[in-house]
């Protein structure tokens, strides 16, 4: 029998959370938990009849919920720079990010409208572009960026000289490589922002091993119907070992949400930190080189097309 975890949130009443993939899964679950705690919740979304949907779900939940949709695709820079420039306009200060969204293994390789490699655009760049264009607001709310990496990101290594992967395409290796990308610039963007007195601070989660839709059938990129691993999940989360929808989220909900937190990595703390109650754990070997992590920041400014105060100093 699956184990139940949970986790108390702080108010958040008067807190402005950018929530990115709220409108299925464990994104969902995730808005829902925000919501009641009180945080005016902006969800930006690409499919507007699924996030109508969430909406009506978060609202049959919790009926005095402050929350609201915004269109928004990771994939197009274009459409990232004007959710952001919505937001700017209003003038409000964001207070939390959870950069949650993500795609993962494509059986073939798709690019965006800006070139990129799905996967890298959707979990990485469109996130990075996000941070750099809200930054103005972050700085103002003395915000918390949480990002969303994966257990998967103690895998292979990230493709420093081919993010895009251009020279040759395995789905799992760029997914890999796109979530430990995700994990390097999360904790050196804590890192910068204490160097240069940004004022925001950033934290790293991984939901450990769930079923969620991630592995589910994707016909928009290329997958049919759900993966042999997703029905393995399945039996493993309901034998207590895998987490679930719900306690997939919490790490996340932890990070983004903890007292005095930056530069730290929250998992489930079960065996394999693939299932259990969520908590702070050690870095994988992969995210630790602040070499590899000031080239991911490097490469990623580049390639999304944006730029931090300072961003080309070491730190």
């Amino acid at each position: 029998m699956a184990r139940t975890h949970d986790l108390t949130l702080p108010d958040l009443t008067g807190r402005r959370v950018v929530l990115t993939g709220g409108s299925d899964g464990m994104g969902l679950r995730m808005a829902r938990r925000l919501a009641a705690a009180g945080a005016d919740l902006v969800l930006p979304v690409r499919n507007a009849a699924k996030g109508e949907a969430a909406l009506a779900t978060i609202r049959a939940e919790v009926p005095a919920a402050s929350v609201r949709l915004a269109t928004m695709d990771l994939a197009s820079l274009d459409s990232v720079a004007a959710f952001a420039a919505t937001l700017l306009e209003e003038g409000a200060p964001v207070h939390v990010l959870v950069n949650n969204a993500g795609v993962m293994t494509p059986p073939e390789r798709r690019t965006t409208v800006d070139g990129h490699e799905l996967q890298i655009a959707t979990n990485h760049l469109g996130h990075v572009a996000l941070v750099a264009h809200l930054l103005p607001l972050l700085r103002e709310g003395g915000g918390r960026v949480t990002s969303q990496t994966s257990i998967a990101a103690n895998r292979n290594g990230v493709q420093l000289d081919d993010l895009d992967s251009e020279r040759g395409y395995d789905p799992f290796r760029a997914y890999s490589s796109s979530k430990i990308a995700v994990g390097l610039f999360a904790l050196e963007l804590d890192r910068r922002s204490r160097a240069h007195g940004w004022g925001i601070s950033s934290n790293l989660a991984h939901p450990g091993v769930a079923p969620t839709n991630l592995l589910g059938a994707r016909p928009e990129i290329g997958r049919g119907s759900e993966g042999r691993e997703l029905r393995l999940i399945r039996r493993l989360s309901a034998l207590g070992i895998a987490g679930t929808p719900d306690s997939a989220g919490l790490p996340a909900l932890l990070a983004a949400t903890a007292p005095d937190a930056g530069g730290r990595f929250y998992g489930p703390r079960g065996l394999g930190h693939v299932g259990g109650a969520p908590g702070e754990q050690k870095p994988y070997r992969s995210l630790r080189s602040t070499d590899d992590a000031r080239r991911v920041w490097e490469l990623s400014e580049r390639l999304a097309g944006v730029r931090f105060p300072a961003g080309s100093l070491s730190v």
